[in-house]
């Protein structure tokens, strides 16, 4: 594949999954609805644990979530989520699984009022990337001012598990920060 050649962030290390996630998503700018909401559900499922825990159980939460499919997740009855808490292959929290509801309820809310939730999130920064120019890891923050923003925001319409640190890591992988290092090969590429 060719990848091995590449200079890249150094976060990816030699985990070939995290290395095609890398490669192929973290950073690019994502606009779709629903492809915004399946990085909601999986950060909220991430909070306090590593990404890479989440990355490789992501197939497992596309089948337990119905594709990621927020107006499914919305109706969940409290018999689906006690079937969820059950679930070996995802993770089985009982606030996260509550919040996916949740979290979907008020995802449809903020496209009823904005007419998408993609239009909401992007209005923050006009729809264009912010592009940081990090020479390291060390450099990139785990929160912003801006994230700090949208986390506010967020709370005020209902969302569970959007902290600023979530919210910030949910920016990065939507592309609405480039955070690639500046030796990243992906730097200038998204």
């Amino acid at each position: 594949m060719g990848t091995t050649n590449k200079i890249r962030c150094n976060w990816p290390k030699n985990d070939a999954l995290y290395i095609e996630y890398h490669d192929k998503e973290w950073g690019v700018p994502v606009y779709e609805d629903a492809k915004i909401f399946e990085f909601l559900l999986l950060e909220t499922f991430q909070a306090g644990l590593s990404w890479i825990t989440i990355l490789r159980r992501r197939e497992n939460f596309r089948v337990a979530f119905d594709n990621f499919n927020y107006q499914k997740i919305a109706n969940y009855s409290d018999e689906k989520r006690a079937e969820l808490k059950l679930d070996t292959g995802i993770i089985r929290n009982t606030l996260k699984i509550q919040a996916a509801t949740t979290n979907a309820i008020a995802f449809m809310e903020v496209q009823k009022e904005f007419g998408t939730f993609s239009k909401y999130l992007w209005g923050f920064i006009d729809g264009n990337p912010v592009r940081n120019n990090f020479t390291s890891m060390r450099e990139i923050p785990a929160n912003t001012p801006l994230s700090d923003k949208i986390s506010k925001d967020l709370k005020s319409r209902r969302f569970k598990f959007v902290g600023s640190t979530i919210v910030y890591a949910h920016m990065q992988a939507m592309g609405m920060v480039n955070d690639h290092t500046q030796n990243c090969f992906r730097h200038t590429e998204v």
